[in-house]
């Protein structure tokens, strides 16, 4: 395969928008199926080929709900389930979030027949791909979490595993040689300074030595040239930012008309201590 790098002038998608995302990485063809399961390997760190995608998307006009559903949901070839999502603006629920979704995979798994019992449960894996935000107090992008009893310093096994790539720690990681890089960074660093033009000579040297990695830009670059589904991923990015932006704004009203209340509560004699009890803060 010709491996296509960018130029300067190539003005490109935010592969961290979950449109552009679902984009790429969903599409019924070889490029986008390889992209996909070269990106699981790369993160969970063993081979797998994914061979079914069921993109959950929801419509244009119902963004919010996007919260409450996955954003790919596949099947590798071994039959183990991976969810795989691309967290834009993650919130404070997250965690918990990832937690709740991997159970629902875990437990819809059927398990019939005569010789079947709980051993025949396949590995189901959380793959969350978080932009702009940190959830975790340290340094390192990449976590691989699963049951573990801390005290006895046991690891429990089981099938659930949650994977997580915080594209806000690759401070360090970006200024590695590339033959230094690993899978995973290569991948972090496509998704975090893909439309950094300070960082496209970086991109086009990746995409040059990682062929998943150059699959994914080949995609792009179709769905970049396709006018109907540009403009489908132009009105999806239209709708979340407007949406975005409404939340801000009810917030910001929020806090405004709270502080007044404060004040009138002030000026009609009641202490900061009494606010404080009756309200909970000040």
């Amino acid at each position: 395969m010709t491996k296509l790098l960018f130029s300067l002038e190539d003005k490109l998608f935010d592969i961290r928008r979950d449109a552009v995302f679902k984009a790429v990485f969903t599409k019924e063809t070889q490029e986008s199926r390889g992209a996909l399961s070269k990106l699981v390997f790369a993160l969970i760190r063993r081979e797998l080929n994914i061979v079914s995608v069921l993109a959950n998307e929801p419509p244009v006009t119902n963004i919010n709900d996007r919260q409450i559903r996955y954003d790919i949901n596949c099947r590798a070839n071994n039959g183990e389930l991976i969810i795989v999502e691309m967290c834009f603006s993650p919130q404070s629920y997250e965690i918990k979030r990832f937690e709740y979704y991997l159970a629902k995979l875990v437990s819809g798994q059927e398990l019939k027949g005569g010789d079947i019992n709980f051993n025949d449960c396949k590995e189901a894996y959380q793959i969350a791909i978080l932009a702009n935000k940190r959830l975790f107090p340290d340094e390192h992008y990449y976590h691989r979490f699963r049951f573990y009893d801390e005290e006895r310093h046991t690891d429990y096994g089981g099938c659930t595993r949650i994977i997580t790539l915080e594209l806000a720690k690759l401070g360090e990681i970006v200024e590695k040689p590339i033959e230094e890089m690993t899978d995973s960074d290569k991948w972090a660093i496509f998704f975090e300074y893909l439309t950094s033009k300070e960082k496209r000579d970086i991109i086009n040297e990746i995409i040059d030595k990682e062929e998943g990695i150059s699959m994914a830009s080949q995609v792009l670059i179709t769905v970049s040239e396709d006018e109907e589904e540009r403009a489908r991923l132009l009105r999806d990015e239209k709708i979340e930012m407007d949406y975005r932006s409404g939340l801000s704004e009810a917030k910001r009203e929020g806090q405004a008309e709270g502080k007044q209340i404060i004040i009138e509560l002030l000026k009609s004699g009641k202490s900061p201590e009494e606010i404080i009890k009756e309200y909970g803060s000040i």
